[in-house]
């Protein structure tokens, strides 16, 4: 058999293969989708999937791209092409792919009335391997209201290293293999690769995918196809592969393929899970529960303010008065008959200061004012002397003395008393008239005396 008719039955039989997978793909009911158990979530992970897939595929490939372009050949010359891939899916919707391709490319320039270009009529390149390493995107899908998708369309890019060698066949028809033209032993020439692809993927069960792709690979040199045009700027070369394959999903049954797990289908399902369902009935049940022991906190049936389980006089009057126990409070009755003696303000009796105070008090204010009275009617001269309780250090009572001392003279002095005739004297816990170790006693040592 030779390479042709290989080729042409190799094609035969992968298009067979795929043709029945895609009808496969189409008629596989949505319940397939259903009857697969899964416990996976939403945001659970990707420990929760299967997220490794390998793949063969076989297709053909040309010197030409779909999108166009300049090339050294008339016309291309259809080869065969296969290859392996790895893929690791990442997330719902991205992969990194790894791709190891081989076969051959081939063009010429049999639409050239010559036949050929610059003495040259066809060329062969033979790939031993182009390794590439992709990122891998689902960018949409048709079968988004199904439990799992079922036909993903994706979108590809990378970058790889390439190891090729072109033979060219001349116008008088001897080949030119440019292998000659490398060192001793490098029968190969290596060069970078972009390959930038998109491609469709029919999910025919839980482990295998259909998969149909079209990849355009860039060469970073313009010797892929063994030819420079003179007459032209040096330019980069570059072939296409147009591919069918299948790709098999690995690890546990028990894990969904993360390839077609459809989030928002997921998220539906979750929310209308029984259990959880179950579980918000109960909780609304336990809210109900706890609103009604509030509201029965709350409750006060008399309006006295005070709740019921705390009210030990339930019932009573509204507008009464009550306790914090829901009691009415009971006040004496005023003796509307009774007289009350006026208060007279004896002048110079003692003036009273709260601890550690010089602040006058206003119930002094009626003995200062008759103080002041007197003082102005006549020509008196006064000391007064500021004393304090036994609390704290002897220097600070006697600094405290002085200042209850000064606040009686300013007193008498802005009420009109003629400074002259007022001394002051501090004398700190000394002369205690009570007893300094009871409080009433200290209470009476916090004084200020008048001496004429």
């Amino acid at each position: 058999m030779n390479y042709s008719t290989l080729k042409k039955t190799v094609a035969l039989s992968f298009a067979s293969l795929v043709a029945v997978g895609a009808v496969n793909a189409q008629t596989t009911p949505d319940s397939t989708a259903k009857t697969t158990a899964t416990t996976a979530k939403v945001f659970g992970g990707r420990a929760q999937y299967r997220t490794w897939n390998i793949g063969v595929n076989a297709g053909v490939l040309s010197p030409f791209l779909a999108i166009g372009g300049t090339n050294n050949y008339t016309d291309p010359t259809l080869e065969l092409g296969y290859g392996i891939s790895v893929r690791k899916q990442l997330g719902h919707a991205f992969g990194l792919q790894a791709d190891i391709m081989r076969g051959k490319v081939a063009g010429n320039n049999n639409t050239v009335a010559s036949g050929a270009q610059q003495g040259i009529k066809s060329f062969e390149t033979t790939i031993q391997y182009a390794a590439t390493l992709s990122g891998v995107a689902n960018v949409a899908t048709v079968d988004f209201l199904r439990r799992k998708n079922a036909v993903n369309f994706f979108v590809s890019a990378g970058g790889g290293y390439l190891a090729y060698n072109p033979v060219v066949t001349l116008s008088n028809n001897s080949t030119r293999d440019l292998k000659t033209t490398r060192p001793s032993g490098d029968d190969y020439g290596k060069e970078l690769i972009i390959p930038v692809g998109v491609g469709v993927k029919f999910r025919l069960s839980d482990r295998v995918a259909l998969n149909f792709g079209y990849t355009a690979t860039f060469v970073d040199n313009d010797s892929f196809d063994g030819q420079k045009l003179t007459n032209e700027v040096t330019h980069k070369d570059k072939y296409s592969y147009g591919y069918g394959g299948l790709e098999f999903s690995l690890g546990s049954s028990s894990k969904p393929n993360l390839d077609w797990v459809n989030p928002v289908a997921m998220m539906y399902d979750e929310l209308n899970d029984p259990t959880l369902r179950q579980e918000v009935e109960a909780l609304k049940g336990r809210m109900n529960n706890v609103e009604s022991a509030v509201n029965d906190l709350k409750k006060d049936s008399d309006g006295d303010g005070v709740a019921d389980q705390f009210d030990k006089c339930p019932n009573t009057p509204a507008g009464t008065v009550v306790d914090g126990s829901g009691c009415p409070i009971k006040f004496p009755t005023p003796d509307t008959t009774a007289k009350v003696a006026p208060v007279v303000a004896t002048p110079y009796s003692n003036i009273q200061f709260e601890f550690d105070s010089s602040v006058l008090r206003t119930s002094s204010y009626p003995i200062l004012d008759a103080t002041s009275a007197d003082l102005r009617t006549g020509k008196k001269s006064i000391t007064v002397n500021g004393y304090a309780s036994s609390e704290g250090t002897a220097a600070h009572n006697l600094q405290l003395s002085k200042d209850r001392a000064n606040s009686v003279k300013t007193y008498l002095v802005n009420s009109g008393v003629d400074a002259k005739r007022i001394k002051v004297k501090g004398l700190g816990e000394t002369h205690p008239i009570a007893d300094n170790s009871t409080e009433d006693g200290r209470v009476l040592n916090r004084r200020v005396e008048f001496k004429k």
